[in-house]
């Protein structure tokens, strides 16, 4: 553990390691903000002046690459990255902070839509500077929302933690992680990404930060409750193996209900009281047929799972840097 208030430098090297994916309307009204927090915490004497902001481009199909490039032109701050095609928010995170990991003291991962408070930053940075290695961001509250997305968004986390995997409620992806703690996190090679349930897993000293979120600047939301409800199965089966026992639970009872009822059977025809009825044995045959179903279909998840993970296929594959990013590139390579 690194002592309370030890750390690389004075003033830590940050990066802010930002995800986007078609984020051409909200983009041109963030960046100022990220690069007013980061001026902020660098006139404040807490983070280094060779701190940067890193863009990660997720296969974009709008102008947002261009814009990256473009910020970059002008300000040697602003860096970015493109991956080869969209891999999602999970694997574009992830090779923002792979990509940083060996240039900086620690890193910021935050959305680019411009929902959560960029001033939480400094607390972030203070609880650093005291010893944690991981800083989570979390919500204070929920009152921005709708009532179906605060409800919907209740039962996530609720499920999350019912079914095994371990989350920070009310936290997204919205945290501060040291260069130590990054290089803990690369060493676990699991295709199926869900950073929610890995970081915790890292451990080191950790504690959160509250602030209020806020609505989304400009554009669409990218996580509807479909894309939600994908991410909450994904990171239960990369996470979890409660499902595959509640499969096997489930199946001795209906087992032991099954032998209850052939035992009945045997007795009412052996004593001469059999009575014939489709209804009944219908209605066994069908829920029989979709357990057996659900169970193949949980069981197959899993299998699919473990299918992809033996492939061993790269999580990102990084296809353009910005001119900041190439140089850094050298810079390392020569040390």
């Amino acid at each position: 553990m690194r002592p309370k208030g030890v750390f690389l430098t004075d003033q830590p090297v940050l990066y802010m390691v930002i995800p986007c994916y078609n984020e051409e309307e909200v983009l041109p009204l963030t960046a100022p903000l990220f690069l007013q927090q980061l001026q902020h915490m660098i006139a404040e004497g807490l983070v280094s002046e060779n701190s940067r902001i890193l863009f990660v481009n997720d296969g974009s199909h709008d102008r947002t690459w261009e814009i990256i490039s473009s910020l970059s032109h002008d300000n040697p701050v602003f860096q970015g990255i493109a991956q080869s095609r969209n891999r999602g928010h999970q694997n574009a995170v992830l090779a923002g902070l792979m990509e940083v990991q060996d240039r900086c003291d620690i890193t910021i991962s935050i959305d680019c839509d411009g929902q959560d408070d960029v001033r939480a930053m400094d607390d972030m940075v203070k609880a650093y500077r005291d010893g944690c290695e991981i800083v989570y961001g979390v919500r204070d509250d929920r009152s921005s929302d709708t009532a179906f997305k605060r409800h919907t968004a209740q039962a996530f986390y609720s499920l999350m933690n019912h079914m095994g995997a371990e989350v920070i409620y009310n936290h997204a992806d919205y945290r501060l992680i040291s260069s130590r703690a990054l290089h803990a996190l690369s060493g676990f090679h699991e295709v199926n990404l869900f950073l929610r349930g890995m970081v915790p897993l890292v451990g080191f000293q950790s504690t959160s930060v509250y602030y209020a979120r806020h609505e989304r600047l400009a554009g669409k939301s990218h996580y509807p409750l479909s894309k939600m409800l994908a991410l909450a199965f994904d990171g239960i089966t990369s996470l979890s193996v409660k499902p595959i026992r509640m499969v096997t639970v489930t199946g001795l009872l209906i087992s032991l209900i099954s032998f209850i009822g052939i035992v009945w059977v045997v007795i009412t025809a052996l004593s001469g009281h059999t009575v014939a009825g489709w209804a009944s044995m219908s209605c066994i045959l069908c829920f029989l047929g979709g357990i057996q179903t659900l169970f193949l279909g949980v069981i197959g998840e899993y299998i699919g799972k473990i299918y992809l993970e033996t492939k061993a296929r790269p999580r990102y594959i990084i296809a353009e840097r910005t001119q900041g990013m190439e140089k850094n590139e050298n810079e390392a390579r020569r040390q």
